[in-house]
């Protein structure tokens, strides 16, 4: 079968015989037998690291778990600097949990967790880092700053913790070019490997923030009302 690999600024189209294997055993075949100068990430094999990331057709996949067929054209994650080939720099998206202070801030020790409160947030921990809904998420095109999927969800993990003492600071920081810029679009939920939605715990983000007396900024440049 036939794949086109983005390479620099061209596609290069590689014949593999890989019609049962996964796309990284494809990659795996390229690189031994075809082209030893291709460069990828992967790790676990597993679903497990998320390093094999990648853009399949235009959607973002694990190259471990997807099943290569015939005409993909595969290219690096989007919204990163790419390094080589297929392998890109995540300190750019990592570095977005950061701005968002996306970590326990106050521990609040008088905290009693039960089971129930455990699932609150357990499927956020399932992260793997792989970094496809920073990928898939198309408000980075107009605005860089953005927090985006991968801080935000990170973001309320910890705020829908019991043992976080600081909610309302964390609320705060995520104002400007956070909860409120994110379009709702869910394409960062639809290519999550783990099944998180990034888009649900926005909305869940957005109704923190209306308690603590914040609202949608577009809200409030209508000018008091309509004139007729």
């Amino acid at each position: 079968m036939k794949v086109s690999i983005k390479r620099e600024e061209s596609f290069v189209e590689f014949e593999v015989n890989a019609q049962e294997g996964t796309l990284l055993e494809a990659l795996e075949v390229i690189k031994t037998t075809l082209d030893a100068t291709l460069s990828f990430s992967s790790g676990c094999r597993s679903s497990v690291c998320g390093s094999c990331a990648m853009r399949v057709n235009g959607k973002e996949v694990l190259a471990c778990s997807y099943k290569v067929q015939e005409g993909d054209v595969i290219e690096p994650l989007n919204n990163v600097p790419v390094i080589r080939d297929l392998v890109v720099d995540m300190d750019k998206a990592y570095a977005t949990n950061a701005k968002a202070k996306a970590w326990l801030s106050s521990y609040n020790q008088e905290a009693q967790l039960n089971h129930e409160d455990e699932q609150i947030n357990a499927l956020q921990s399932d992260c793997i880092l792989c970094g496809s809904c920073y990928s898939a998420c198309p408000v980075y095109a107009v605005n860089g700053d953005f927090l985006g999927p991968f801080a935000l969800t990170r973001v309320w993990k910890y705020v829908s913790d019991k043992r976080e003492g600081d909610v309302k600071g964390k609320i705060d920081t995520i104002q400007t070019n956070g909860v409120w810029d994110c379009t709702l679009c869910n394409e960062c939920s639809v290519v999550c490997p783990q099944g998180i939605s990034s888009k649900a715990d926005i909305e869940k983000l957005r109704m923190k923030s209306s308690q603590y007396g914040f609202m949608d900024p577009n809200f409030g440049s209508f000018g008091g009302g309509l004139s007729f």
